[in-house]
């Protein structure tokens, strides 16, 4: 019988090797009665600053069969079982066709894994280009290259994801997260990502992650294709059948739809064949950025928590009226470029393994309802979004120089403008009057929001803060519809639209889940195509 403990707390000062004799304590029993252990959940305590403590969830054995039933009656202690992952058999229906996964961003990898494990040999439609030519497209464009529509911060190998920090966060739980976390560890991240409290992998590991991704899948008879956009459906009889592609037509019965939150030219085609979706809120907003050596002084109180534990990092909300709440903080990270689409400009951050750089980064969110929209069209929301940053473009010199203001003046118009900021933006930066890349109510509850950010960290959280922006890209605007359990659209059998692009997730971990749990779909309906 194996057992759970809760709140196991060591000293941050402490390593884990120390845990053992933590647990035996706990228990009340001699360490040669403790069996196999593991870390289930690992996170901080940062209450007292000059007293850090880490606290474990641990899953322990013990060498006796019998588990005393005292031992259950203890705090923080109870029977573990944990509940086993749903892989269901593969079905009886045949599959005239291989499934394709359209776009390889976390929903559509992890999708494209799973039916790849399973033997249904996925196709990847990507329209943009593997990282090992993605990567040098970026450089090229921080450093004043040329925009490239189809091979960006945003398409291309591993989506989104793969240039956003890799932050692993999320507010779900269960074994379906444990079997994405478990998939990224075997393409190459960090064993502790199982259990950290706030796993990240760093932008600079997700390229090598999302190629082993990719390696493994081929393996298993899956296959990739690169720079081929999806340029319709084929349906016949309320059946996908096919789709349309910059590439030609490709016959299937079952499309994943994991496109991303930035594909506005495929919701746009979506929406022109009727497939049916609706608006839903979303989040926008700026990026503050901070010295990370003022986070550091911030958050610990001693110098040797710094090295323990590196760049500090927060959460923090002010809450209102409106709430304002920190996003995607980027400890000793970057501001980047979040470009879908030329004549637009837009950000948002990142930040290597090892968090060195010089700067803190945090979005400054807001949430904007659909009736605030101004219009009821299912994609009013991206036409939002385009409207301010045209704008944000313009500001930055129609070159995609990223806008930045002073916290202090963007609370005090007033004010007299800065000669000129620092930012971890590579491409360059430009003064500008930030309200004007908002929505008046946004800016309206940043302004609010701030000075209460403020006082809550007691004058630390706007000295010597730059605002930069905007960030539009919080989450999708739209939610394409699919039915709950079949997880397939109505109208349109064989649709499985996915992941953030589709509405249904907010990050990383939760957009893979969704994938993977449409593909689970697949198999438990078909069975698995021959080789």
């Amino acid at each position: 019988m194996k057992l759970r403990l809760t709140n196991v707390e060591l000293p941050v000062l402490e390593g884990e090797e120390a845990l053992p004799e933590q647990i035996c304590a706990r228990l009340n029993i001699p360490e040669a009665d403790l069996g196999p252990w593991r870390i289930l959940r690992k996170s901080l305590d940062a209450r007292n600053r000059y007293s850090l403590q880490f606290v474990y969830s641990v899953a322990v054995e013990l060498k006796s069969d019998q588990v005393p039933e005292k031992l259950i009656q203890l705090p923080g202690v109870a029977a573990y079982e944990p509940k086993n992952f749903d892989d269901p058999p593969p079905g009886n229906l045949s599959l005239e066709h291989r499934p394709v996964v359209v776009g390889s961003g976390p929903a559509g990898l992890l999708a494209a894994y799973y039916l790849a494990k399973r033997g249904y040999r996925p196709l990847v439609v990507e329209r943009g280009q593997p990282v090992k030519e993605r990567v040098p497209a970026i450089r090229d464009f921080d450093r004043g290259g040329k925009f490239q529509e189809q091979n960006n911060y945003l398409f291309g190998e591993g989506g989104a994801g793969c240039f956003s920090d890799g932050k692993l966060t999320c507010r779900i739980t269960g074994v379906d997260v444990d079997w994405v976390l478990e998939a990224f560890v075997d393409c190459g991240g960090r064993d502790s990502i199982l259990y950290e409290q706030r796993p990240h992998l760093g932008s600079n590991k997700l390229p090598m992650i999302c190629r082993n991704f990719r390696r493994k899948i081929e393996a298993a008879g899956g296959e990739y294709l690169f720079g081929c956009c999806v340029e319709g459906l084929i349906v016949r009889d309320g059946q996908i059948v096919g789709l349309q592609t910059s590439s030609g037509e490709i016959a299937t019965r079952h499309v994943i739809l994991g496109i991303g939150h930035s594909a506005r030219d495929t919701y746009e085609m979506l929406h022109e064949l009727g497939v049916p979706m609706i608006q839903k809120p979303f989040q926008l907003g700026l990026r503050i950025e901070q010295p990370q050596e003022q986070i550091n002084a911030h958050k610990y109180g001693h110098s040797e928590y710094e090295q323990i534990l590196g760049a500090a990092d927060y959460t923090i909300v002010a809450k209102g009226q409106r709430d304002l709440y920190s996003f995607c903080m980027c400890a000793g990270g970057f501001v980047i470029p979040s470009v879908s689409e030329p004549g637009m400009f837009c950000t948002n951050g990142m930040s290597r393994s090892r968090h060195d750089t010089p700067y803190a980064n945090s979005g400054l969110m807001v949430t904007l309802e659909p009736h605030e929209f101004g219009s009821p069209h299912p994609l009013a929301g991206v036409e939002l979004q385009r409207k301010f940053e045209r704008v944000a473009f313009e500001l930055g010199r129609a070159d995609y120089l990223c806008p930045i203001q002073s916290a202090e003046s963007f609370l005090n118009p007033g004010s007299a403008p800065s000669v000129s900021l620092p930012s971890s933006y590579e491409r360059g930066v430009v003064l500008a009057d930030l309200h004007a890349v908002l929505p008046e109510s946004v800016s309206k509850a940043i302004e609010v929001g701030l000075p209460l950010m403020d006082q809550k960290w007691r004058g630390d959280f706007l000295k010597n803060a730059t605002l930069v922006g905007p960030e539009m890209r919080g989450s999708a605007p739209v939610r394409i519809d699919r039915d709950l359990s079949s997880r397939q659209t109505q109208g349109f059998r064989g649709l499985y639209p996915v992941g953030e692009g589709a509405g249904y997730a907010g990050g990383i971990i939760t957009a893979a889940v969704d994938g993977l749990r449409s593909a689970r779909e697949i198999v438990r309906e078909f069975a698995a195509i021959g080789p």
